[in-house]
């Protein structure tokens, strides 16, 4: 089994010692590196092979937001997954991380086991999302929205905008097949069809786009 490949960015050395502790408790995992600034986190995104950052907002230099928005612009690191920390799960800068790339996020205070299914979930392809904080978080900050760089859903198909409504709530993709009355590989093959449509890199990009284009509203949730 190959390790997933994890660095760590965090301007607080001591919460960076704990992270790296509990992530090499973890046999599927391994610590690749060590940032203190968004600008080294960059940096070592390219150089380290990482399959997943752990990226705080808040950092000196350059902090996680543009980090985050360079690692995802950068084609040679198109595989590379970024996982936000926040110290509060109202920090509206959470939702301009989700814009910028990154496939979700966790407070700081997520108990240990909870961070490492956090980091196997992200690794694998999947976003962190949830019906509940992610939802009214992106519906609470939402509210200059940003033209997506496609056509936006009027791109999709009645089905296909079906599916993506499902997916900006929260549901997996076995629970968009139930609601659907679809097999779990027919809604795979619709999410996977709907983000190339849209040119979303992970789940939370299609949520981005949802929101955005008004298709889910927080009335709707």
């Amino acid at each position: 089994m190959t390790a997933i490949r994890v660095l760590l960015a965090d301007d607080q050395t001591l919460v960076r010692a704990a992270f790296a502790m509990l992530v090499e408790s973890a046999r599927d995992m391994e610590v690749v590196g060590q940032a203190a600034t968004g600008r080294e986190a960059v940096a070592l995104a390219r150089t380290s092979r990482a399959d997943l950052v752990l990226m705080d907002i808040r950092m000196p230099d350059l902090d996680g937001i543009e980090a985050t928005r360079l690692i995802a612009a950068d084609e040679d690191l198109a595989g590379v997954r970024i996982l936000v920390l926040t110290t509060y799960d109202t920090d509206e800068n959470v939702v301009e991380a989700l814009r910028a790339g990154a496939s979700g996020f966790l407070v700081k205070d997520t108990r240990p086991a909870e961070l490492l299914d956090a980091i196997r979930t992200v690794a694998a392809g999947e976003a962190l999302l949830s019906p509940g904080p992610t939802s009214r978080l992106i519906a609470r900050f939402l509210r200059s929205p940003v033209a997506p760089a496609t056509g936006g859903p009027a791109c999709l198909s009645e089905r296909e905008r079906g599916v993506l409504a499902l997916v900006a709530r929260g549901l997996n993709n076995t629970e968009v097949a139930e609601a659907l009355g679809l097999s779990p590989l027919t809604a795979k093959t619709h999410v996977s069809r709907i983000m190339g449509k849209l040119g979303a890199r992970d789940r939370a990009q299609l949520v981005i786009v949802a929101y955005e284009s008004g298709m889910v509203t927080p009335g709707r949730l």
